[in-house]
């Protein structure tokens, strides 16, 4: 692992369907270090959600790992050493699996409104998680899930611990799916579109909120976002996803100012920029991500680009290749 908190290489996730095979993932690879920021970016369907889902072992049947690996690093234990696992090996509902998700490995779902279970307290499913991995009575539990409310911001924890999640506004129910997910101290926190559907000034309390709890616990953050001025503000690393594969991976500021890959180019371009002339208009990445049933031949992103080469490009599938210091890209252009 040589200090990588977590090393997922040639993952796929595949759905076997009546109408076909879907390939949501399909050989994806990444790293990350211990107190990393790595932004997974891309449009919908890329991919980055069941990478995620794909890691804490929670994938939707009919879908399932087939192939790669997923190394973690698991912290000591009594003094212990740390030990690395596989998780793509482990029994997805055996008690190795079930001890790492919630409590080391969390995760901030897309839609805390649809997460909460509607009929219990938030408090009460905030207990539920902490009973689960640590060994404190209803009682100490429930103490600190109302510290826990009150870490992430929310006013008058002892009486909003009882409360529905319909009863908490867009910003509370994001803040206490927070106070969920860090109850149990994890290493690696991954949050799948934590700011979507949120007004601008909560989006930047959620993520100021996260880079402050990053600091304080050490732990490492995965943000999977299609937006990237969250990525500029959040993220140390990139990877960049198109139709279940990384096509480029780089540091933050290289993706920004250096970008190789065309698909990265155009996510750029399709930007709004504040110095632009008044009603200018956007550059849009023509096409759309292709149909899963239909992927083309060669390079996934072959039919949009601006470089297509005849020949090369819809014949052969481009691998993931350094192109500098902590700089990959799968592009034919760089081969």
């Amino acid at each position: 692992m040589d200090g990588k908190l977590l090393s997922v290489r040639n993952l796929k996730t595949h759905f076997s369907q009546d109408e076909g095979l879907v390939k949501a993932v399909d050989g994806v690879s990444f790293d990350m270090a211990p107190g990393a920021t790595l932004g997974i970016v891309g449009e919908s369907g890329c991919g980055k959600s069941v990478t995620a889902r794909s890691i804490l072992r929670i994938v939707d049947r009919p879908g399932r790992i087939v192939d790669g690996e997923i190394w973690f690093r698991r912290p000591p234990v009594n003094g212990g050493p740390a030990r690395t696992v596989n998780l793509a090996q482990l029994e997805p509902n055996g008690h190795e699996m079930r001890a790492i998700r919630g409590a080391e490995i969390a995760l901030i779902f897309q839609e805390p409104m649809s997460s909460f279970s509607p009929v219990h307290s938030v408090g009460s499913q905030i207990v539920e998680a902490i009973l689960l991995h640590q060994p404190v009575s209803r009682r100490e539990a429930r103490d600190k899930a109302i510290e826990m409310l009150r870490r992430v911001g929310v006013p008058s924890p002892e009486q909003r611990v009882d409360q529905l999640s319909n009863q908490l506004s867009g910003g509370l129910r994001q803040r206490a799916m927070i106070a969920m997910a860090l109850s149990c101290h994890p290493t690696l926190l991954i949050a799948d579109e934590p700011t979507t559907a949120l007004d601008v000034t909560t989006q930047t309390q959620i993520l100021e909120l996260m880079r402050q709890l990053q600091r304080e616990d050490g732990m490492a953050i995965m943000l999977i976002t299609h937006d990237l001025g969250v990525v500029a503000e959040m993220a140390t690393d990139v990877a960049v996803m198109y139709l279940g594969r990384v096509v480029e991976r780089a540091p933050v500021d290289a993706i920004f100012h250096a970008p190789r890959h065309p698909y990265t180019r155009a996510l750029l371009r399709s930007i709004p920029r504040m110095r632009v002339r008044s009603r200018e208009r956007l550059t849009p990445i023509a096409g759309a991500v292709p149909h899963p049933y239909d992927r083309p031949t060669g390079c996934p992103f072959h039919p949009r680009c601006e470089s297509f080469m005849a020949g090369t490009c819809d014949r052969r599938t481009p691998s993931l290749r350094p192109v500098g210091d902590h700089h990959a890209v799968s592009c034919f252009l760089y081969e």
